[in-house]
């Protein structure tokens, strides 16, 4: 039996260079609709105050905003400016860019319109490498290329995440990139520094992007015997200088070996509850997707298990289960590909294109109309109407009431509450004076647009409630799914008794709260409930 280094590639050197002509007309035709797409998604994030507009992010992406201004404004990479250093971010690449966005002349009404535009501009390069890999996959069938472009261009967690300001569209780029560029050299006989250097760079952008790293970094190792030693070496020597250079500057700035938002989220809880609320996660979004889209790639590993298949099959594979490990995310609720996967959802439904395309080629080969075989304009209408069936299935992500957000006509997600928290921010901004304390459990627009020092009760930006136990967890069966990475920490004694804010907002106020709101009186500010600490009063609330 051959090993999987001595076992040649499918696609021979002549589909690559296939794979590398310019694009068609009909690709480019889809690139321009998604990003006419796209604009119209990034403008339902926005609205009007005072007659100006503003674009505001998702609600973590803000957080990151805060600190990126006070980079840019000379207090350094914290959350308020003058106040402790603790990394609440887990994306200092993405972080620094945005630093440098705040840099120019930009109203702050515009910056986060600013760093859509970018992730737009990384979605619409990311189809580009999409295309290149479908095409290196499929031997060069356009309409392979086509198919994946489309899957890819129209699934909204990845849109969703990316164009509301999360880096999960620079980590896609750079992983897709990573795959195109280990594919090509092997094709080529070459080594794949390109691989290993963007992959490190990735770790950068999001520290746990060693995950794909080290299963780029084990395949490599298997797949390309003459250089086995060299990719060990390599990938031993990358790994190791990203994460002891984040770990150096990170206790250096910040005193931590870790983020503290890795002490919020896996510390404190049971590792088997936590691992099982992960797979239910995914299990869900498979569900929802449609299961046999979601195992059809797994075909492709039995009938087709080439170095190329098996790569990207092992990139995804490898970000799945690490979403398991880390127990999901915060917004299942939501459905699809949380902010881990849609990294490799780019990979994935190449995978799919291609196993859709195959198993149609194969029916179609055998099917006939009126005694003849199936001419081309039946097999490209049938390909379009695979195509279709996979996007709706795909984007129907907790069922059909989720196709009126797919097609825009509700706003994405968190728009309205992202818009509501930063309309709050302005108006403490307008009436009350700048050494205002507000605590907040949504820490990202609010804190941002009221540019006032604030107090985290979640503990994203806070060391003393991050390393708390969560609370929790459930009895019976919720036990097992009741898991809520990052909003299971809080010390209302603390937050509220300890550091005594001016103001404190929660979109909701649960009997703990309410009882730690003792010496506060409730304000209503935009159509909002706010509680101010007694004594204090804002004019025009």
């Amino acid at each position: 039996m051959s090993t999987l280094a001595e076992r040649p590639a499918v696609i021979r050197p002549s589909s690559s260079a296939e794979a590398r002509r310019g694009p068609d007309a009909l690709f480019l035709a889809l690139v321009a609709a998604f990003a006419a797409y796209a604009l119209a998604l990034v403008w339902r994030t926005s609205f009007v105050v005072d007659g100006e507009r503003y674009f505001t992010l998702f609600d973590d992406a803000m957080i990151s905003m805060r600190y990126a201004r006070n980079l840019a404004e000379g207090h350094g990479l914290v959350w308020n400016a003058g106040g402790e250093r603790v990394e609440g971010i887990t994306n200092p690449l993405w972080t620094f860019w945005m630093a440098a966005l705040h840099a120019l002349p930009l109203a702050r009404a515009k910056v986060s319109l600013a760093v859509q535009l970018s992730s737009l501009a990384l979605l619409v390069a990311n189809l580009f490498v999409v295309r290149a890999l479908a095409l290196r996959l499929s031997g060069g069938s356009r309409a392979v290329a086509l198919g994946a472009a489309a899957l890819v261009a129209t699934y909204l967690p990845l849109n969703n995440w990316a164009l509301q300001g999360m880096e999960v569209g620079l980590a896609a780029l750079l992983v897709s990139a990573a795959a195109l560029a280990a594919l090509r050299a092997l094709d080529e006989d070459r080594f794949p520094t390109a691989a290993y250097a963007l992959l490190g760079v990735g770790t950068f952008v999001r520290p746990d992007m060693v995950v794909p790293l080290l299963a780029v970094w084990g395949f490599l190792v298997l797949a390309d015997g003459p250089r086995r030693r060299r990719h060990l070496v390599t990938g031993l020597t990358v790994f190791v200088a990203c994460v002891a250079l984040q770990t150096g500057l990170r206790v250096w700035y910040y005193g931590d070996p870790l983020p503290n938002t890795y002490y919020l989220k896996m510390t404190g809880y049971p590792l088997l509850p936590r691992i099982t609320r992960g797979a239910w996660a995914l299990a869900s979004m498979a569900w929802y997707a449609n299961p046999l889209l979601f195992l059809a790639p797994l075909a492709l590993l039995l009938f087709r298990r080439d170095r190329a298949v098996l790569l990207l099959a092992a990139l995804v594979a490898a970000q799945m289960a690490y979403s398991v490990y880390v127990g999901g995310d915060a917004w299942e609720w939501w459905g699809g590909a949380n902010r881990y996967v849609s990294v490799v959802m780019p990979l994935f439904l190449v995978l799919l294109a291609l196993a859709l395309h195959g198993a149609l080629a194969a029916a179609l080969g055998r099917a006939t109309v009126r005694g003849r075989p199936v001419g081309p304009r039946w097999t490209a209408l049938a390909w379009i109407g695979a195509v279709a069936f996979a996007a709706v299935s795909l984007n129907a992500l907790k069922g059909p009431r989720s196709l009126g957000e797919w097609l825009g006509a509700t706003p994405p997600m968190h728009a309205r509450d992202n818009a509501q928290m930063a309309r709050v921010g302005l108006w403490l901004a307008r009436h009350t004076p700048p050494e205002t304390t507000v605590a907040v459990r949504w820490a990202g627009a609010l804190p941002y647009f009221a540019d006032r020092p604030s107090i985290d009760l979640l503990g994203k930006s806070d060391r003393r409630v991050a390393r708390l136990p969560m609370i929790g967890p459930p009895t019976g069966l919720h036990r097992w799914v009741g898991f809520w990475p990052g909003h299971l920490k809080w010390d209302y004694a603390w937050s509220i008794g300890a550091l005594r804010p001016d103001v404190v907002f929660n979109p909701s106020y649960d009997a703990p709260l309410l009882e730690a709101l003792r010496g506060y009186h409730p304000v209503t500010v935009e159509g909002q409930t706010v509680y101010v600490r007694d004594g204090l009063s804002f004019p025009g609330a």
